[in-house]
């Protein structure tokens, strides 16, 4: 009889061993990531870092899978429905165009949006700020005049200005086009808009730029920009055009200046909200919130190598002066 039992006890084990294994997988959730590149490995960190200091560990409690349209907005359509497939418990995007797709695909999956270009009530993610009302949330920025200050800062380092470049998507950065434009008329500046909506069209306009005598160039937000910026800023100081963006690393990449919101601490919003959404809160009553973070970013490395003098007033101002 003790063998018989033993025997017994053996056949249990097992059966149940393989059921036990798959119960302890299925409690790994699943962040999904969608955007127009793979995200930036210093985001991804914080990302991960502020994840985990909630208790979430990838690898552990959770497991992260990126999908993206390898810089080809049209491609996110697919993507996002290959991350679908993968069933993912909440997705995170980033960028308009990601957003947009993720919106598309899914009504159900709650989505944690990164969006500095976009106007979430206008575009029905949301019905209010305060109470979304559908299953997308997270952090979103639609202020054009943002643009017109980038314009007045330029100046103050190229005083003598006359004529600037503007890149950048026409439909995504329609706002921005028109809102520097008209501080641009404001300042007696002549503007050039170019396409920018990948980096292959970021050097073509950077070109015509110099060839139609641009003394600057202003690059709209985008994540192509974002994850091309050492591409970017390389092709502007070659082409001796003065750059100035949205995003701190663009500066950090060798871009002239920078005056926008910090990425880093949107990401570490944005974690927040994944990390609540996982433990059981529903998008469509989490709040859309704005940044509240901005950094004026000079790189002074560039400054020299185009001979310019950046005024000690605005260096005062700066958050961070690269040298």
């Amino acid at each position: 009889m003790p063998g018989a039992a033993l025997a017994i006890w053996l056949i249990l084990i097992v059966a149940i061993a393989p059921a036990a294994q798959g119960q302890t997988m299925a409690r790994r959730m699943q962040v999904g990531t969608l955007g127009p590149t793979p995200m930036p490995p210093g985001l991804y960190e914080v990302l991960k870092q502020n994840l985990a200091q909630m208790g979430l560990t990838e690898g552990q409690q959770i497991a992260i899978v990126q999908q993206h349209g390898d810089g080809e907005p049209a491609r996110l359509a697919s993507a996002a429905g290959e991350l679908l497939r993968s069933r993912p418990d909440v997705i995170f995007a980033r960028g308009p165009d990601a957003v947009a797709a993720a919106a598309r695909a899914t009504t159900t999956v709650p989505i944690v949006a990164i969006d500095l270009e976009s106007d979430p009530i206008a575009l029905r993610y949301a019905k209010t700020l305060a109470r979304p009302g559908g299953n997308v949330t997270g952090v979103f920025l639609d202020l054009p005049e943002l643009s017109g200050k980038q314009l007045q800062l330029i100046r103050e380092v190229v005083p003598g200005i006359s004529r600037i470049a503007l890149v950048g998507d026409p439909v995504g950065n329609a706002a921005q086009f028109r809102e520097t434009d008209r501080a641009a008329q404001t300042l007696g500046i002549q503007v050039q808009s170019f396409k920018g909506r990948t980096v292959a069209e970021l050097e073509t306009a950077l070109e015509a730029a110099r060839r139609g005598g641009a003394g600057g160039v202003l690059v709209f937000s985008s994540p192509i920009v974002f994850s091309g910026g050492p591409r970017i800023a390389a092709l502007a100081r070659e082409r001796r055009l003065p750059s100035v963006g949205l995003f701190a690393e663009f500066a950090e990449a060798g871009g002239l200046l920078t005056y926008g919101p910090s990425m880093r601490e949107s990401y570490r919003r944005c974690a927040v909200y994944l990390a609540r959404i996982l433990n059981g809160a529903k998008p469509d009553v989490l709040p859309i919130e704005r940044p509240e973070t901005f950094e004026l970013v000079v790189n002074m490395k560039t400054a020299r190598a185009l001979g310019l003098t950046v005024p000690e007033a605005l260096l005062r101002r700066a958050d961070q002066i690269i040298e």
